[in-house]
């Protein structure tokens, strides 16, 4: 069976994610940071890590993004999992008056929060949020997390699909030892940085147009070595092991002050 490690208690976005991408099953461990994710699975405990690394209504995990940075894993897969958030808890709706989540879900379940006047309380993951709530027993609070941590926990459910938005979707990497051959549907992940010189970005954003590959993002992160020096990530279409991909990043290379391949892998779609 496959050992995949992933943040926060059984039930959690990361472990349905985890599920939907090796279609099959799995045996899950939940770790309590993202560090710890990582962590084992460079240490051969795990076989996978799932890593959330951006929210279609919340945006980027940065977190993630600044793991991402310093692990030795590959990123071989991604999955787009819809989240479809419920309020959890034994009280009524006009009981409860204190939620608890993760603050992401709280995010995007703003509008419901505030409509029903609840104070909010973040946690360090969604399905430990119910864990806390089942051992409260209070009527008053509740959890803001997915059906699957309701049933896990055997704790009823309050109101369905209470995010602001119904197109919710997040972005899970999966990383490994090991790395993904060519699909010829692929995407590749670096992180670079570059000097601080006019044009610096534009030379290395140059490259991708002149040799016809498509960037699909592009972000950056505060490096937390020197003040206003940024780590870049980029996403964009082809395999690094292809000839032209491989010769635009050694070209990318040489204008960097250093750049990281995170990994190729398969692209994901909607589901």
């Amino acid at each position: 069976m496959i050992h995949v490690s992933f943040q926060g208690e059984r039930g959690a976005y990361s472990e349905a994610a985890g599920k939907s991408f090796f279609n099959q099953k799995i045996d899950p461990v939940p770790l309590s940071t993202f560090a710890k994710v990582l962590e084992s699975t460079a240490n051969e405990e795990t076989q996978y890590s799932i890593l959330p690394v951006e929210n279609s209504l919340e945006g980027s995990v940065g977190e993630s993004y600044d793991l991402l940075n310093s692990t030795p894993l590959n990123v071989i897969g991604e999955i787009y999992h819809r989240i479809e958030h419920c309020l959890i808890g034994n009280g009524k709706l006009n009981e409860i008056d204190t939620v608890y989540s993760h603050p992401q879900a709280l995010g995007q379940c703003r509008r419901f929060i505030e409509e029903n006047n609840m104070k909010t309380i973040p946690t360090y993951d969604t399905a430990g949020s119910v864990k806390i709530v089942k051992e409260l027993k209070k009527n008053s609070v509740a959890g803001i997390a997915s059906k699957d941590a309701a049933e896990i926990y055997q704790m009823p459910i309050v109101s369905h699909s209470i995010a602001d938005n119904p197109n919710n979707y997040t972005r899970f990497l999966i990383l490994s030892k090991t790395k993904s051959e060519q699909t010829g549907n692929d995407k590749t992940s670096i992180i670079f940085s570059i000097k601080h010189e006019p044009g610096s970005l534009y030379k290395i954003i140059e490259n991708f147009h002149q040799n016809n590959v498509n960037l699909t993002k592009i972000e950056s992160r505060p490096t937390k070595v020197n003040t206003w020096e940024y780590n870049f990530y980029a996403d964009f279409e082809g395999h690094k092991d292809d000839s032209e991909i491989s010769k635009m990043l050694e070209k990318i290379k040489k204008e960097t002050n250093f750049m990281k391949i995170l990994g190729s892998y398969p692209s994901a779609k909607l589901r």
